[in-house]
């Protein structure tokens, strides 16, 4: 079909305006696009694949920086990969480049409707994009195709983000003594086990980044659909509206659960624990490469409350931090523990030896922990991690979480209760059951697996939202 016979407004097709009622209904066509840092690039990129396999009479196109584009693995036909340079005049990354997507939002948002447009030979029928998108914010402004957005993170993080006025209103006026509050929230049922000190940082200091929070709260209560990963059965459309939140769809994660690139150090792990008992192994990981890196006391004391608890460990630390553990630690522990520079996250988590997790409580973390059935010890930073940490403990009760900094004595007794006591079987059990449960959601008639094939056919028009 002759685009130029088509009426577009900004790349994609005005129904309203077309005059031809015989028409053929218009083949899908999906536009992704990513933040400039690409940082949930990955997890796009995932659902990208999945819906294209899913719907292979639609066409795809996916939006990124030249560099995010070349670490994407790709092999679906369906699927365009477009670097921003189509849509951006010199959008080589940069601070300058980041601060274009803020200034310049409808004007861009308009030429990569254009662009993905013109180089499909088709117009665009709906877009997707992350929820921490900020060229988002003046998208709603414009006339467009359905919006679906996408938050990859902890669920009651995005209701909270989806609530900020409210809280700001609450707790805006005395932040110092906000950050530290351990006052229940009591907005929502559904907030009843969390603490005020529990909000993520940009909401407790929101005054001071009020235009990135403006952002993320409109484009989570004006999107059509907002989808995310989430346990099941966990919130109801009711929550969903009081937070002005139109459509909450909660699909599988495949992002967060796909395997990771295999390594030499993978045969080498997985040895190691095939030579100990039966959960008998504590495992831990802290993301050095994230922006919550642990403290250099703080490694330290991991390292004493590992050699006081006397069990077998594998620890995931790069080369650079081991020579901030304590003299002798790698000498005196090397009978019991295993350093390596990398590990295969989820064949050691699921490994039969392995008793107890020890790391970051990022949501990507803790989901695997779950469908391995592994407790957790949690050491939250910024962003929604402390409201994770504390789900983890108060909601699902398949971990502990650290209060503030990690202490050797805390550390050991922890360890030690979870491998050896009933509260550490009542966890594992806990865990466990919530990884039968996300399994569960993925089977046919399962809540994800429905929430996706929904999600298909409001894409191809077969259903409303």
């Amino acid at each position: 079909m002759d685009l130029q016979m088509l009426q577009f407004y900004g790349g994609y097709l005005d129904e309203s305006s077309s005059t031809s009622s015989s028409m053929p209904p218009m083949k899908p066509h999906v536009l992704f696009f990513t933040d400039p840092l690409g940082i949930n690039a990955v997890q796009l990129h995932s659902l990208a694949r999945d819906l294209a396999s899913a719907i292979p009479e639609a066409a795809f196109t996916f939006l990124g920086d030249q560099e995010t584009l070349l670490s994407l693995r790709h092999a679906t036909p369906n699927i365009k990969l477009i670097s921003f340079d189509h849509c951006i005049p010199n959008a080589e990354f940069s601070a300058g480049f980041f601060e274009r997507f803020l200034a310049e939002g409808t004007q861009i948002y308009n030429r990569m409707l254009r662009v993905a447009a013109l180089m499909e030979g088709r117009p665009v029928t709906c877009v997707i994009s992350d929820a921490f998108m900020w060229i988002a914010e003046s998208v709603p402004d414009v006339k467009m195709p359905l919006w679906i957005a996408c938050y990859f993170g902890f669920s009651l993080a995005m209701l909270a983000y989806a609530l900020t006025d409210r809280f700001l209103c609450i707790y805006g006026d005395d932040e110092d003594n906000a950050a530290v509050s351990q006052e229940s929230l009591s907005i929502l049922p559904i907030f009843k086990k969390m603490r005020v000190c529990d909000l993520p940082d940009d909401i407790l200091f929101g005054h001071h980044r009020a235009f990135h929070l403006k952002n993320i709260r409109k484009i989570l209560t004006t999107a059509e659909i907002v989808i995310f990963p989430c346990l099941p059965i966990f919130l109801d459309e009711a929550t969903f509206r009081y937070a002005g939140i139109k459509c909450g769809l909660p699909i599988y994660p495949h992002s967060l659960l796909s395997p990771i690139s295999l390594s030499c150090y993978e045969e080498e792990c997985l040895q190691w624990l095939n030579n100990c008992l039966a959960l008998s192994v504590v495992y831990i990981f802290f993301d050095v490469s994230s922006t919550s890196t642990l403290p250099l006391a703080e490694l330290i004391e991991v390292a004493h409350g590992l050699e006081d608890s006397n069990v077998h460990f594998l620890w995931s630390i790069k080369e650079e931090h081991r020579s901030c553990l304590p003299e002798g630690f790698i000498d005196r522990t090397r009978h019991i523990g295993m350093l390596v520079s990398w590990t295969p996250h989820q064949s050691v988590l699921t490994h039969p030896s392995v008793a107890l997790f020890v790391g970051l409580s990022g949501w990507k973390e803790v989901f695997q922990c779950f469908q391995a059935g592994v407790p957790m010890l949690l050491r939250s930073f910024n962003g929604e991690g402390s409201m994770i940490a504390r789900a983890v403990q108060e909601i699902w009760g398949a971990g502990k979480k650290f209060d503030s900094r990690i202490q050797r004595w805390w550390l050991r007794r922890a360890i030690e209760a979870i491998l050896w006591g009933d509260k550490g079987n009542q966890m594992r059990l806990r865990a466990r059951e919530l990884g039968i449960r996300i399994m569960g959601s993925t089977f046919a008639d399962g809540s994800f697996s429905n929430n996706f094939h929904h999600l298909v056919k409001v894409i191809r028009k077969e259903e409303t939202i």
